[in-house]
């Protein structure tokens, strides 16, 4: 079992400055590095940590609607089944650990460093405040009151997550800095409370920074990097990620040739709030099994989540396979350890393999020939949700102007 959960960006010293760019930068390629918490005992799968995986990913996507709704006065068209966020259940962010783009940014005059989780599956950037509850314990504390660039907006926001707790709190606008990246009059949000999935025992990050669209915003704001873009920090309104097992990185204002060959499969964002894209098909051994599906592709999700239909359908095809409803979880299924099936999903007319090592989430339990695949059902509107079992085989690029994913192959 090789699957990946937890990744850091390391953002190297000369990088950082608390001082605006007097040029546009072309490109900044920060290293990412890769660091792997405690996900099975002696090859075996933690069931509790795979079913929060599922209901994280469902109240995730009932927060975009949501906000979309908010936002735009309409019904978001993936939300076909009027999906809300649950009530109960294991708590979502809890075990946000395992998937973390990491790294840090400073807020505020003077700058403050604060470790934050870049995710493309949300749109908000929020942080701990000055008068947040124990909740915040031992997190670096944006104190609003010390940056005389903070302004309050006299607005509060409230995220709820999946154990019924929410992280609510004070918007307030101030300067940031990523990497040498200064931009200014950023929507912030400053908590006076912490949902238990973001206590230092269980979140090591201060906040986090939504990379997606303004639309899945509940501030109802530019996210970080339409703000680098807007006030002309990059010249290009680009970013792409590698996650790959060595050498993985973020890059801003563009995309790292060294790090792909040949060209991009482009294909353009269909609804506007997430990355949502169409994709052709699923496919098993090079024959595609469903097809005309959307995809929304989130950095900041572990697994690939379909609806049940299609999923059930897909493992149908595929030689052993079992519903592993009982054992494992609603939505999941095993495959044969000893024949991991050659996946892909197809973009664009062409088809991205995903490796045995990726699908392959781990043993069903100790002993068994039996391993979970890393491809689940869960009816999360009419999308399915595309995370790092996938993006971990490809080159992936978000470009917020064109309003296109772009994905390449691995160089």
């Amino acid at each position: 079992m090789a699957l990946t959960f937890f990744w850091i960006l390391a953002v190297p010293p000369l990088l950082c400055s608390a001082l605006p760019s007097t040029t546009p930068h072309v490109g900044i390629s920060i290293p990412l590095s890769k660091r792997t918490p405690q996900l099975s005992v002696n090859g075996v799968v933690d069931r509790d940590f795979l079913n929060a995986q599922v209901n994280k990913v469902h109240n995730k996507i009932a927060r975009g609607f949501a906000a979309y709704k908010k936002n735009t006065g309409k019904v978001h068209p993936s939300n076909t089944k009027h999906i809300t966020r649950r009530s109960t259940g294991a708590d979502a962010l809890q075990d946000d650990s395992q998937v973390l783009w990491q790294g840090t940014v400073q807020v505020g005059t003077p700058a403050v460093n604060f470790t934050v989780d870049f995710d493309t599956g949300s749109s908000d950037f929020f942080l701990p405040g000055p008068d947040c509850d124990s909740s915040c314990d031992g997190h670096t504390i944006y104190n609003t009151s010390s940056s005389s660039s903070a302004e309050d907006q006299d607005q509060k926001f409230s995220l709820a997550y999946g154990d019924g707790s929410t992280v609510e709190g004070n918007i307030f606008t101030d300067t940031f800095t990523i990497a040498g990246l200064t931009g200014t009059n950023q929507s912030i949000g400053a908590a006076t409370t912490y949902s238990s999935g973001f206590s230092i025992d269980n979140f090591q990050p201060d906040g986090l920074v939504g990379m997606a669209f303004k639309e899945i915003s509940d501030f109802g704001d530019d996210p970080v990097f339409q703000t680098l873009v807007s006030q002309g920090v990059v010249t290009a309104p680009e970013f792409a990620f590698e996650l790959s097992t060595s050498g993985a990185e973020l890059f801003l204002g563009g995309v790292n040739t060294n790090k792909f060959t040949g060209s991009f499969t482009t294909s353009q964002v269909s609804n506007t709030g997430f990355w949502q894209i169409s994709m052709d098909s699923a496919n098993v051994d090079g024959e595609a099994v469903v097809g005309n599906l959307s995809a929304i592709i989130d950095t900041g999700t572990t697994l690939i989540i379909g609806d049940t239909k299609s999923v059930s359908e897909l493992y149908d095809s595929i030689s052993g396979s079992k519903d592993a409803s009982q054992t494992v979880g609603d939505g999941y299924f095993t495959v044969p350890c000893d024949s991991i099936p050659n996946i892909s999903l197809t973009f664009g007319g062409k088809a991205f393999s995903i490796s045995a090592d990726t699908f392959n989430v781990g043993q069903a339990e100790q002993g068994s020939s039996d391993c979970i695949g890393g491809i689940v059902g869960e009816d999360v509107g009419d999308a399915w949700v595309v995370g790092d079992v996938f993006l971990q085989n490809v080159y992936t690029s978000f470009n917020v102007e064109n309003e296109t994913v772009g994905f390449a192959s691995l160089a």
